[in-house]
């Protein structure tokens, strides 16, 4: 029997998501927009690409949540990007209202769900959805080391010209430009990067993998949406197919790394039910300094909407 997976937003990533959870045949979809007509039109372009790639499952479009209900796993796409002229905390407070009114629309119809956020500033929207819903911690995750470490591993293969497929990284933090890239832990075939690459050429690795989003929008005028979907698509299936693996999340921690009640970037064990363990590794002096000044930047965020909140 296949899943029930909801993406709500049916804009690039969210579709795109949709599209690759279709493609590996493990659920159905219900793609979830206020625009109308669009997720419905999104969602008979997928059913007929079905016969050709050879996919089944079902995909439906809807303006309201009433198809969402009975999802065993919720992907929340929707939200404002930043426009000129657009303060820190007027985006804050548009991408607020948003993934809050539909967390609250999907927790009445999918009490227990798996939600995973995709909505920028990712880790502050985690909070968010967190306090809607109402669900335990273990429910509600972040998508943001997934592409992350995946855009890391992009380079490192690029640098080297060895296949993607035996490369592994990792990436900690909040997503964003504070986000800690860990070379330490990164590996081909086994193999630190760092008897591979010199501490010059991993430095630039890194920095680029910090600004990688920023890169994409100079390209593409948009943000990302190939990378972001298959990310989120590789977390819905971990949880659906019970997985159990180690994958980098934006979780809920409370004192794992030394940060509490906040929202940052860590390896979890990620199976049915969302997170069922946070995996702490040991960190040199300036990691964990890193990793610190990356979860004061998210505490920041959640500071500012905490004074939004009180102010409205």
């Amino acid at each position: 029997m296949r899943g029930k997976v909801t993406v709500v937003g049916a804009g690039a990533v969210g579709a795109t998501t949709a599209q690759y959870v279709a493609q590996g045949g493990y659920a159905d979809v219900v793609l979830v927009d206020i625009v109308p007509k669009m997720p419905q039109g999104k969602a008979l372009d997928l059913m007929q690409a079905g016969p050709v790639i050879g996919y089944s499952s079902i995909i439906t479009g809807a303006n309201d949540y009433d198809a969402t209900a009975g999802s065993d796993v919720v992907v929340i796409t929707s939200g404002s990007p930043r426009k000129p002229g657009m303060s820190r905390d007027d985006l804050l407070k548009i991408n607020m209202n948003i993934v809050g009114s539909v967390t609250r629309e999907i927790a009445q119809r999918s009490p227990n769900a798996v939600i995973v956020v995709v909505t920028n500033p990712l880790d502050a929207m985690c909070h968010v959805a967190l306090k809607a819903s109402g669900f335990p911690k273990e429910r509600v995750i972040g998508q943001a080391g997934v592409l992350d470490s995946a855009r890391f591993r992009t380079f490192i293969a690029m640098e080297l010209g060895v296949s993607i497929e035996d490369v592994s990284a990792f990436v900690l933090g909040g997503h964003g430009d504070t986000m800690v890239p860990l070379p330490r832990y990164s590996t081909v075939a086994g193999i630190p990067i760092t008897e591979l690459i010199s501490a010059e050429r991993i430095a630039a690795i890194t920095e680029r993998t910090a600004n990688g989003g920023g890169e994409l929008v100079q390209l593409l005028g948009t943000s990302a949406y190939y990378a972001p979907g298959a990310s989120s698509a590789d977390m819905v299936e971990a949880i659906l197919l019970d997985k159990n693996r180690i994958m980098p999340c934006s979780v809920y921690l409370s004192g794992q790394y030394g940060v509490n009640d906040l929202y940052v970037g860590v390896p979890i064990k990620i199976g049915a039910g969302g997170m069922k363990e946070v995996i702490e590794i040991t960190l040199t002096e300036s990691e964990q300094a890193a990793l610190d000044k990356s979860a004061g930047a998210v505490r920041e965020l959640v500071e500012a909407m905490d004074r939004i909140s009180a102010a409205s």
